[in-house]
């Protein structure tokens, strides 16, 4: 499942090419994916997009009248390829712009989504209670030792959570928490306030690394045989279990927490 550097690189990937370009067709292949496509989808032709903004794995197209919401899902990939650009299997949703670019969403698994919020209003709550962006302001030091009180579920779990913070997915909860010398396993109630902060910053920098190494793949969101998706990053424990810790060559171990693997370093992280 893309996680929240690779939406933002596709939200930068995609956005020269279609802001301030007005839609001239919207075709639906197959409405039903996680949610149906709404028949409301195709009232954009002949509207602007505005700007493209991002909040946690949701690309928002603003137009005029609402925002588009696409959510990627598991496996779905955006690309902004010319008009003409054959239809291959799973591409089940299309946007044609007056410049000739289409936006063509593709998802094998349809867990992705394609969802309209008119006027911009949420009714549906699909953004609601998500929690605040980790590369924003919101995102504090103290926040996460007030939202951990008394929380006895495994810190990577807690991180994992939207309600908590949006983002932090597999992949970056397993690096940060390296990096910051916590075991996953660890209580998160359990977990000193200092401890927190330096988290929390460590977050964030995992994040903002993984998106500057993410920028050297926008060029493949228009290319018509392109699928982005994750982008080659220098992890330390991630997809690493059973090879030698880089930093003390300890046997990283793993073990499954919430369905997903955790991958950690027995000397570097302690509870």
């Amino acid at each position: 499942m893309p996680e929240l550097p690779e939406v933002e690189v596709c939200r930068l990937g995609i956005s020269p090419h279609i802001i301030n370009q007005s839609v001239t067709g919207v075709v639906v292949r197959n409405a039903r994916l996680r949610w149906p496509i709404p028949d409301e989808v195709k009232l954009l032709v002949g509207q602007k997009v505005l700007r493209i903004d991002r909040r946690s794995k949701y690309l928002m197209l603003r137009f005029d009248s609402g925002t588009l919401l696409i959510h990627l899902g598991m496996s779905g990939t955006i690309r902004i390829i010319d008009e003409k650009t054959p239809i291959v299997k799973h591409d089940h949703f299309d946007l044609a712009f007056d410049n000739n670019k289409v936006l063509r969403f593709n998802d094998p698994r349809r867990f992705g989504a394609v969802l309209w919020l008119e006027q911009h209003q949420d009714e549906q709550g699909f953004l609601a209670k998500l929690g605040p962006e980790p590369l924003s302001d919101d995102f504090l030091h103290g926040y996460l030792f007030i939202k951990a009180k008394k929380r006895t579920v495994p810190i990577k779990t807690f991180l994992m959570n939207n309600q908590v913070v949006v983002g932090v997915g597999n992949i970056y909860a397993n690096e940060a928490l390296f990096k910051a010398g916590i075991l996953p396993t660890t209580k998160a109630g359990k977990i000193t306030k200092k401890r927190l902060d330096q988290l929390t910053d460590i977050i964030k920098q995992v994040l903002a690394a993984a998106i500057e190494q993410g920028g050297t793949t926008l060029k493949d969101f228009t290319q018509p045989d392109g699928r982005p998706g994750y982008f080659v990053q220098q992890l330390m424990v991630y997809g690493r279990a059973g090879k030698k810790c880089l930093v003390c060559e300890t046997i990283l171990e793993e073990v499954r927490q919430a369905g997903r693997s955790s991958v950690f370093c027995s000397q570097c992280q302690k509870a």
